[in-house]
């Protein structure tokens, strides 16, 4: 399903012979080799939001905790309604700075800037500490959320467009697959693992020293950016970044805006309204519960259903993977918000029989199945639909902007999550339902916003939309000889160098050089 393929019984391997032109056979190919050689880009590239999923989700899980060790301290401090979302800001900063530097650095260079801020500064949150004042505690570790949040920003237009860009040596009809399994998908494998460790930390701890139940779960979030750290240093430029960037010219805004503005437009608003509901649920699951269970709940029951629901995000995302390739990311997409938006409205409605501890089992499949759906449409197909609806030499920016926008979405949503729930008064049935009915109508405005207005994407977009771009450049006078050139090289060296290539009905021109690669 993923490129591998399958040997005939008693079939023997055969050698692949090709000729160097000389007439002398080459090397068999090793295709497992080369089969290795092209995921691990994908791999060092996409997985780095992991980190997005875990950061994000861990602080919404310990959260409670704070209540309890701290009480009016944290209740009547700045912290409580700002170090849960505060890391969307950086996010949003680190997005956009990222996104220029991705295109107008390098793709791997900007990798390894964000991944080292985001090692150095989860540490310092996890360490968090101010001369044992409990408020200057709680300032210092909102402070280096935001940087961390910063660095988990340069793993969107860095790290998703690289892995866009990788891949095109995986074999076709597996594309899309492939990008979803090592991005949205480590997203949600992180908040499992947001969950997850709370839950671990607080059985080791028996429900005691509830300062090294946040503390903890924090710290652990530098492990796996550390070690993919280590992995990316050996990573090189796409080659599609080498052939189509703009790092060597000035980028012509105007005509890029006019040629993509809308659609940057219609991808980051869909990406504003999934994240507005997504980061909200994840970050109030806990809450939820633990309106269910009151107070009293041990910790460990209350992260356990947390970390229950959190999986649910793991089938729509997993087996949403190949469906993207079957039915392509738009149609894709348009299922799972309007699946998602039916089971939210049943979940609305019957929720006062389902908030209740007797049944809390059916709670979280319910609500489960809600999240899931939101990671089989949006959640896997977003990133896809603006990492492949641009030309490689704005691609980090256009992917950042997109995605700023929807971490904008997701810090207005925990922002106004409250006030939906205050809109239910002293029902706490009301306060519960009303999330639901905003989320599921903004779904319904998704799908049709997707429906009339994005266009398909197939397994070759990324190079036919290059070729696209390049005619459209080419066509108000822009010199498409500046695309993708070495360090060294101007286009009057290339002036006898040029080529057509025919795409469809447009036609533009690219060296001989990048031809041959």
């Amino acid at each position: 399903m993923f490129g591998f393929k399958k040997k005939k019984k008693g079939e023997e391997p055969q050698p692949v012979v090709a000729h160097d032109g000389t007439g002398d056979a080459a090397p068999p190919v090793d295709d497992n080799k080369k089969f290795w050689h092209a995921l691990f880009p994908i791999v060092a590239c996409g997985a780095g939001l992991f980190s997005d999923g875990y950061v994000n989700n861990v602080i919404g899980s310990v959260s409670p905790i704070f209540k309890q060790i701290y009480g009016d301290e944290w209740n009547n401090s700045n912290a409580k309604h700002f170090v849960n979302d505060i890391a969307f800001a950086g996010t949003v900063v680190g997005m956009l700075i990222f996104g220029y530097t991705s295109d107008h650095w390098s793709r791997t260079g900007s990798l390894l800037v964000s991944t080292l801020i985001l090692i150095i500064f989860t540490a310092l949150a996890a360490a968090s500490y101010w001369h044992g004042e409990t408020i200057g505690m709680f300032n210092i570790l909102t402070a280096w959320r935001f940087f961390v949040g910063i660095g988990i920003g340069g793993e969107y237009p860095a790290g998703s467009v690289a892995c866009a860009e990788s891949t095109g040596e995986m074999k076709s009809g597996t594309r899309n697959a492939w990008f979803i399994l090592f991005t949205n998908s480590m997203i949600d494998w992180g908040f499992v693992f947001g969950a997850f460790v709370p839950y671990v930390v607080a059985a080791a701890c028996n429900n005691n020293r509830l300062e090294t139940m946040w503390r903890a779960p924090l710290g652990i979030g530098v492990v796996f950016p550390l070690v993919l750290f280590l992995l990316r240093l050996k990573l090189k430029e796409p080659e599609e970044f080498s052939r189509e960037s703009m790092k060597n010219t000035k980028t012509p805004y105007w005509l890029v805006l006019k040629y993509y503005g809308f659609r940057l437009f219609i991808i980051s608003v869909v990406w504003f309204l999934y994240d507005f509901s997504a980061y909200a649920f994840s970050l109030y699951a806990s809450p939820i519960l633990g309106s269910i269970y009151g107070d009293t709940a041990p910790f460990t029951t209350v992260f356990g259903w947390n970390t229950v629901i959190m999986l649910f995000y793991i089938p729509g995302t997993m087996l949403g993977a190949p469906v993207s390739d079957r039915l392509g990311p738009r149609w894709t997409l348009i299922l799972g918000v309007t699946l998602q938006s039916i089971v939210g409205f049943i979940m609305a409605g019957c929720y006062a029989k389902l908030a209740q501890p007797s049944v809390v089992g059916a709670f979280a499949v319910v609500y489960g199945l809600f999240l899931s759906f939101g990671e089989l449409g949006p959640g896997n197909n977003i990133g896809l639909l603006a990492s492949k609806t641009c030309a490689t030499g704005v691609r980090g920016q256009y992917y950042g902007i997109a995605a700023a926008v929807g971490k904008i979405g997701a810090f207005v949503g925990t922002y106004v999550f409250p006030y939906i729930q205050a809109a239910g008064g002293d029902d706490l049935t009301k306060q519960n339902q009303y999330p639901f009915y905003v989320s599921s109508s903004l779904c319904l405005l998704s799908a049709a916003l997707v429906y009339f207005f994005v266009p398909e994407i197939g397994q070759d977009t990324i190079a036919k939309e290059d070729a696209k771009f390049r005619a459209h450049l080419e066509s108000r006078g822009w010199d498409v000889r500046q695309l993708g050139l070495k360090k060294g090289e101007s286009a009057d060296t290339l002036e006898n160098n040029v080529t057509p290539i025919a795409v469809g009905k447009d036609q533009t021109f690219a060296s001989k050089e990048a031809i041959s690669r």
